[in-house]
């Protein structure tokens, strides 16, 4: 999807009235309700023409037919591919975050569980059409204007959710750290390399259990 240099304004629209209507009495309307399920729903078609077709072949066009609408409709709510691709990425790191949160907190951060839970987060749909996106910014000087903020605010939300996550490991900042890099590194290396046939899947298992034992190994010795 080309995002049209001219028209690549990444600030929020303005609220509709609705919306400041539903702000004023407290609660949101039904319009508001039925504009955020569409906008949800071209998002979400936005995610699935990455998956199929990757980022050049992910046109406005596509994701209006994929969402069930026209593209006029689908231009009420996103002005340019550059605002719907913007909302595209936000929401895939929202749900990387709920992800990660579900996962530490409904278990005892046993590195097994911990691992297992990143490992099936990274075959689902958003993870392929994140990795689109993060390819296609490294020769796409639009994209990447887009993709470099959210990136940082990113990583800010996910260092500061982890901490407060993971008490037992306040004691090792360092090493904190250090299995937080090599968890990402790896997990989502090995899911490119299942993807592109670059890594053997009988090797996966061996590789995993490596990766729990050396989280054990930098994990404080009181946790």
């Amino acid at each position: 999807m080309a995002v049209s240099p001219a028209r690549k304004r990444t600030e929020r629209a303005p609220a509709r009235p609705s919306t400041r209507k539903a702000a004023t009495e407290g609660g949101p309307t039904r319009q508001s309700l039925k504009s955020a399920q569409t906008r949800g729903r071209l998002i979400e078609a936005t995610i699935q023409c990455l998956v199929k077709v990757g980022y050049a072949g992910t046109t406005t066009p596509l994701v209006a037919t994929e969402a069930g609408l026209s593209r006029g409709a689908m231009l009420h709510h996103f002005e340019n591919s550059a605002t719907l691709i913007r909302a595209t990425i936000v929401e895939l790191h929202e749900r990387r975050l709920r992800a990660f949160r579900r996962s530490s907190e409904t278990t005892e951060h046993e590195p097994a569980t911990m691992v297992a839970a990143y490992w099936k987060q990274v075959h689902k749909p958003a993870f392929v059409a994140f990795q689109e996106l993060a390819m296609a910014a490294r020769t796409d000087a639009d994209l990447a204007q887009i993709m470099r903020p959210l990136q940082v605010e990113y990583r800010e939300r996910f260092h500061d959710e982890a901490i407060a996550l993971f008490p037992e490991w306040q004691s090792a900042p360092a090493q904190f750290e250090q299995a937080m890099a090599l968890s990402q590194t790896l997990i989502e290396g090995m899911a490119t390399g299942l993807m592109t046939g670059a890594l053997d899947e009988e090797m996966v298992p061996a590789l995993l259990k490596m990766l729990e034992d050396q989280i054990r190994t930098l994990r404080p010795k009181a946790a």
